[in-house]
């Protein structure tokens, strides 16, 4: 293990000082993966793999900035991520701003739990049925991990329009599941 660690951060020096084989290297083990979190949020297997290699470029021009910190597969998440929701907005994406007045009307329901156990491959494929904004709310929240407040930063929303779209997206991937298994006879 150690001894792939060692390599890794070679690999990460190696693309420091521009060495192409190094870059590929690291493409390879990781293109696969950052195109399926582009998928998630645009989907468009075409855009998404523009997405990703865009999230390459962009990461190898500035791998310099990278101090491992955090491990560089997580670095280059957050930039796909990152890029896929520039897209989106270039798409000008509709997400609707609440009102400030409603913001005492939003209950914080973080419970989470289905009465039948579901697959996440289920989970995954209903909400991507969803619409966009409760998609990409839920993907970030759910998926990726970002609070409220990053939700807002990132999509230009306020905290309350994130959790807005938050509650009303898992209402929806609830009630989807749910007849979802009606129809299956789970």
């Amino acid at each position: 293990m150690n001894q792939t660690v060692d390599l890794h951060n070679h690999l990460i020096e190696a693309c420091k000082n521009n060495d192409a084989k190094a870059q590929m290297l690291l493409y390879d083990k990781y293109c696969k993966a950052m195109c399926a979190i582009a998928y998630r949020y645009v989907k468009d297997v075409f855009e998404a793999e523009d997405i990703m290699q865009d999230a390459f470029i962009k990461a190898f021009q500035k791998i310099d900035s990278f101090k491992g910190d955090v491990s560089f597969g997580a670095w280059l998440k957050r930039i796909v991520i990152n890029q896929s929701l520039d897209v989106l907005k270039k798409k000008k994406l509709d997400l609707i701003a609440i009102n400030d007045e409603i913001h005492h009307k939003v209950e914080e329901d973080e419970t989470w739990e289905v009465e039948v156990p579901y697959t996440q491959e289920m989970i995954l494929s209903v909400i991507e049925t969803l619409k966009e904004k409760y998609r990409v709310v839920l993907s970030l929240f759910l998926l990726e991990g970002y609070d409220h407040q990053e939700i807002s930063e990132v999509l230009g929303i306020s905290e309350v329009a994130s959790r807005t779209h938050l509650l009303r997206g898992k209402a929806q991937l609830k009630e989807r599941l749910k007849e979802q298994h009606y129809v299956e006879g789970y």
